[in-house]
């Protein structure tokens, strides 16, 4: 039995074991996590609240397990697998009765009517959300920090950010705070704090895990698991998908990941002769040396292990990717922003009104129609690139971190050691936008794909470096494997060091 002083550092399916066998009461397990909420938030500023009743939610549980058979521990693991399980909710994501703000200050008084999708599955499969997460306003950047909470801080490097906009969500699984959280991704809001934090993140094809509508109807959203393992997020992602009939998009997954194990032998036996293409720069992304020598390692590994791995190129620009994105946010994303936000303006974050305008600057030169057009062109681009391989392997972010507390309304500036800083503020080379510094958004242009980051080693300026695990539309299976391959292959130091 571990420790109780190392109960935080526990994975999801290590908790799950030891509540089975009554090493581990749910309840003990839950305190250790709110404790360390309570010694180590105040210098990582993660968490929006506690929340209280996730106590009775682990002394049901551990009720049960303290009393039940085998057969009846047999039948929960398949019926409720996350039973006893404190999960990390981002604040977007309603829970019944509980604030609903998305980091707005004027709906710091909305009480959510019912819980979001994911959060009922999570409910309904045993688990329960024991502390919610920061983001930026409206989940609109890549980094966290609002005038509602203040600043999240990346555990790895304080004076660095966790990433955006699921950022306090990996900020609290890097720091010890749960073993698994909920995230989004509508342009890579799930992978860069994944990759910032050293956890996993999966970013769902569109249609596999429901959502809110009527956003949910944008194909390049979607909300799903982070956690601090491959096998832990499979488990969370078990849970969430399937239709809904609050979303018109799901689709039916029966049979999802059906006897996958992130940690068997076999996971890796089967990269023998699995074709992986390697894209260090996905065209002309400006890519920082220590990036490509990690995901070069990682790709090594596999190719060790069996795996025919073969360097290709894209050809897409930033700029191109930047465009088509924009074009796409300023037709849907940016107008439910004005809606939500209209007469409160005063109120809002630097950067939510920059995403606003930038946004409404591209749309008004490209309709919606030569948007799809230019999706259309990158979808198949990617789709030629892949032909004849089994998975694509691409780093995460071009740039190894950000400033925790940075706008980037200029654009960005890129250090000597690999850190985007405010233009003006030291030299380097500059983009003119900070979105073109990371290399998530052609795959919510591509949005039938599903991705798994993983960690690929340690940037120089200290933080984790993420590599994207992309396979073809609605392949889960095969970016599942590939990133349990690469977690066994190149074993992670889970946690943040203190």
């Amino acid at each position: 039995m571990t420790a109780a002083p190392d109960l935080h550092t526990l994975s999801a399916t290590e908790a799950l074991a030891a509540f089975r066998t009554k090493e581990l009461s749910p309840v003990d397990y839950l305190e250790a996590l709110i404790g360390r909420i309570t010694t180590e938030d105040e210098r990582i500023n993660a968490v929006t609240e506690v929340v209280e009743e996730a106590v009775t939610s682990a002394r049901e549980a551990e009720t049960f397990y303290a009393n039940a058979t085998d057969d009846e521990l047999a039948e929960t693991a398949a019926t409720q697998p996350l039973l006893g399980l404190p999960v990390i909710a981002k604040e977007k994501h309603a829970l019944a009765g509980r604030g609903l703000t998305q980091g707005l200050i004027h709906e710091r008084d909305t009480i959510a009517g019912s819980d979001a999708a994911i959060i009922a599955r999570i409910r309904a499969a045993g688990g329960f959300v024991h502390a919610r997460a920061t983001s930026p306003e409206f989940s609109c950047a890549t980094i966290t920090h609002s005038p509602m909470w203040g600043v999240t801080r990346n555990p790895w490097n304080l004076e660095l950010s966790p990433g955006g906009s699921s950022g306090g969500s990996g900020a609290a699984l890097a720091a010890g705070f749960g073993p698994l959280a909920t995230a989004s991704d509508i342009a890579g809001s799930t992978r860069l704090p994944a990759a910032f934090t050293g956890t996993v993140g999966f970013k769902a094809p569109y249609g596999r895990i429901p959502g809110a509508q009527p956003l949910a109807a944008d194909w390049y959203r979607g909300d799903g698991p982070m956690a601090r393992t491959v096998a832990d997020t499979a488990l969370l992602a078990k849970v969430m998908i399937g239709v809904d009939p609050g979303d018109h998009a799901t689709i039916d997954s029966t049979g999802w990941l059906t006897g996958f194990d992130a940690t068997s032998a076999e996971t890796v036996d089967r990269l023998r002769g699995r074709r992986v293409a390697l894209c260090l720069r996905l065209g002309d992304f400006s890519v920082g040396e220590d990036i490509i020598a990690n995901t070069r390692a990682a790709a090594s590994a596999l190719e060790r292990a069996g795996a025919i791995v073969e360097e290709i190129e894209l050809p897409w620009t930033a700029e191109r990717i930047f465009e088509t994105a924009f074009t796409h946010f300023g037709n849907l994303l940016a107008q439910a922003m004005r809606a939500a936000t209209s007469g409160h303006e005063d109120t809002l974050a630097d950067y939510t009104l920059q995403f606003m305008a930038d946004a409404e600057a591209v749309a008004a030169r490209r309709s919606l129609y030569e948007g799809l057009a230019m999706e259309a062109q990158i979808q198949a681009e990617l789709a030629a690139a892949m032909d004849g391989f089994d998975v694509l392997l691409a780093p995460t972010s071009a740039v190894a971190g950000l400033e925790a507390d940075a706008s980037y309304l200029d654009g960005i500036t890129i250090d000597a050691g690999g850190v985007g800083r405010e233009c003006g503020a030291v030299e380097g080379s500059r983009l003119d936008h900070y979105w073109q510094a990371h290399m998530t958004m052609p795959f919510n242009i591509c949005n039938r794909v599903p991705i798994v980051n993983v960690p690929s080693g340690l940037a120089d300026c200290g933080i984790p470096t993420g590599l994207q695990v992309v396979a073809h539309p609605y392949d889960d299976r095969a970016a599942f494997e590939v990133a349990a391959a690469i977690e066994q292959l190149a074993p992670w130091t889970i946690l943040a060091p203190e």
